[in-house]
């Protein structure tokens, strides 16, 4: 798994949703569902300020019984945003992944911000090449018996 992310966003698309900490929760949840996405960057004079997810819904808005129509994003959001580089490797992704307990690390390369890996996204990717190498093999094998 030596391969950068970098490889996973061509494939995959380095399309980001991002909205500014002013708006209200109930805003930011419209919008993730209209894109149907589980998370969305908090963006402010073009810095990334935060992030904020399904689990922020759950844990600081439904569990702490605030208001989605009256509350900003800016006062739930997950702060301190973990992000990592194109040339991170995959491997390197999925160990911050389980280090950290997120579910989605923004891709930042000289302070611009470059695109957006899910742990789902490492999941199709790893079994995409496992499915390839298992072909591969196959092949081989099947290439080997016949010569």
């Amino acid at each position: 798994m030596d391969t950068p992310v970098a490889a996973l966003l061509e494939r995959k698309g380095s399309a980001v949703h991002a909205v500014a900490s002013t708006i209200t929760i109930a805003e930011a949840v419209a919008e993730m569902n209209r894109k149907r996405i589980g998370c969305i960057i908090i963006i402010d004079a073009g810095r990334i300020e935060g992030i904020f997810t399904e689990r922020d819904v759950l844990r600081r808005v439904v569990g702490e019984g605030r208001d989605p129509k009256s509350v900003r994003v800016a006062d739930v959001m997950t702060r301190n945003v973990h992000t990592i580089t194109p040339d991170t490797t995959i491997e390197q992704t999925m160990v911050l992944f389980a280090e950290k307990r997120c579910r989605h690390i923004p891709v930042v390369e000289r302070g611009l911000l470059k695109g957006l890996v899910s742990i789902g996204d490492i999941s199709r990717w790893v079994a995409d090449s496992h499915r390839n190498e298992a072909e591969e093999l196959k092949n081989y094998i099947a290439g080997g018996l016949h010569a």
